[in-house]
């Protein structure tokens, strides 16, 4: 067939990009037209997303593949992280910025909310992992704050929902997305009204959850005409990066079968599981804390979120501030050419979700413990990457107990396969072959998404094979397993 072309918009917690997705038939190319900065914004005391900023750069990076593609561009989607939400009132009117996911205000509020609805019971309506920036906290601080926004809401949209509305000017709730605001019900397909009623939240903002490959529409005409993209449409892909990371991890699927691997979608955060035919919504779940998220093609990312490379990210943010600007590759050399499995930490504990100081964080933590104290850089990101590949190890085990039994190879993801140390790391920590690849996995999903819908790919199966043929892995086997054994009975009395 002839060369077709789709673009992902790719927004992370740090970063977004614009990747022109060109499909041949057997192959895909990617080819980056647009990045831009992204982050929280702090203004009298409250950290938020700048929203029109970014939509600034969702419109540059429209006008850079409208100019590239001649205006011949199939389809165009958008990803984001998951669980933050803004909210339109009357006549679609945008009430305020979004808050972003790392904002003091949900502090205390689950033990808030398991006061009104149990854990267990608020498990059963949702099938999600338990962190306190999930949608349904945020609603709750809220309420409890006596905000005015929800008194005038009509609807609400997650981030990739905002998006597409503003491109198009049709509102719905994408369901990978949805499926992380702890009120969206696995087993139902639909929202939890009774869990929201219960907590006295309101329902009536909730809109109709529609699934990824549905095509939205066109652009909204003032876009396509401003970009040279008047056939455009719109198509929804697994809208939760994750769920669309999730497509193009190139395995063999086996309908049926137990799982013989698992992924890792590494970046900012690590987000570590199996794919499941059907929400696993039991106590055993609700014991090891996974979360049953949608993904595409009707199935279940039972996963669990882990602290991933936001560690590394920020102990290079407040270096910078002090002068010292390292570039990735200095960070990396500096980690390597330090002692290994000296100081560990636990990447998921509280003092690591949003800290001023990083550095200062992860060498109070390993004081706090009676550890070595790392005294330069090297030491600190040595033990931040140590910890996150025991991290890993501790998360397999429980991904083995759900898939019912060992699980062979875990395939890594993502942006964060640039970082070699930490993936062979995770092969040694894990005594598994790790497969790291392709780095794009969330734009690749997102792109052939919307070749599916369009008829060009046939399925899941095949998109994953169509990404096998096109990107290249790279293999990692373990390595001085005895010293990660020794290392990891030490990390493990170290969790909480």
């Amino acid at each position: 067939m002839a060369q077709r072309a789709y673009l992902a918009i790719d927004i992370g917690a740090s970063s977004g990009r614009h990747l022109l997705g060109l499909l041949d038939g057997q192959r895909l190319a990617l080819e980056e037209l647009y990045r831009f900065d992204n982050g929280g914004i702090e203004m009298a005391g409250r950290l938020y997303w700048d929203l029109p900023r970014l939509f600034w750069h969702v419109k540059e990076g429209l006008r850079a593949a409208g100019a590239a593609t001649d205006g011949q561009l199939v389809s165009v989607g958008v990803d984001t992280w998951g669980v933050d939400f803004g909210l339109l009132g009357r006549g679609d009117e945008l009430l305020g910025n979004p808050y972003h996911y790392r904002d003091a205000r949900t502090n205390g509020m689950m033990e808030r909310a398991f006061q009104i609805v149990p854990r267990d019971q608020i498990f059963r309506h949702s099938g999600l992992q338990f962190m306190q920036f999930n949608t349904l906290y945020q609603l709750l601080a809220m309420k409890l704050g006596g905000s005015p926004l929800l008194d005038v809401a009509q609807s609400l949209l997650m981030m990739p929902d905002l998006f597409h509305w503003l491109l198009t000017g049709v509102k719905c709730n994408e369901m990978t997305d949805a499926s992380t605001t702890q009120f969206y019900n696995p087993l139902k397909g639909d929202w939890a009204v009774e869990l929201l009623e219960r907590l006295e939240l309101p329902t009536h903002i909730l809109g109709k959850i529609v699934q990824p490959g549905t095509v939205l529409g066109p652009l909204r005409p003032t876009i396509g005409a401003e970009c040279n993209l008047p056939r455009t449409r719109v198509v929804l892909p697994g809208t939760h990066d994750t769920a669309s990371a999730v497509l193009a991890v190139p395995a063999h699927s086996n309908p049926g079968a137990q799982p013989e691997w698992c992924y890792i979608s590494l970046g900012t955060w690590a987000l570590m599981g199996i794919e499941a035919p059907q929400p696993v919504v039991t106590e055993q779940v609700l014991r090891l804390n996974f979360t049953n998220e949608g993904g595409v093609g009707n199935t279940i990312r039972l996963l669990k979120n882990i602290c991933g490379l936001w560690l590394v990210q920020e102990c290079r943010r407040v270096w910078s501030l002090a002068g010292r600007n390292y570039t990735w590759e200095d960070l990396n050399k500096l980690a390597a050419a330090a002692e290994p499995l000296r100081a560990l930490i636990d990447p998921d504990a509280p003092e690591f979700l949003a800290p001023d100081d990083m550095p200062e964080a992860i060498r109070s933590f390993c004081r706090r413990t009676g550890q070595p104290v790392p005294d330069n850089e090297g030491q600190v990101i040595r033990c931040a990457l140590d910890s996150i590949a025991l991290k890993f190890r501790h998360v397999l085990g429980m991904c083995e107990q759900l898939a019912g039994g060992r699980i062979e190879v875990i395939h890594i993801v993502g942006g964060g396969t640039q970082n070699k140390q930490l993936c062979q790391a995770a092969a040694d920590a894990c005594a598994r072959r790790v497969l790291a690849g392709p780095v794009e996995a969330t734009a690749t999903g997102n792109v052939m998404m919307q070749a599916i819908a369009a008829g060009d790919v046939g399925s899941i199966a095949e998109a994953r094979e169509v990404v096998r043929r096109s990107f290249a892995v790279e293999e990692y086997f373990p390595r001085n397993t005895a010293a990660w054994d020794e290392a990891y009975g030490r990390f493990v009395a170290l969790l909480g």
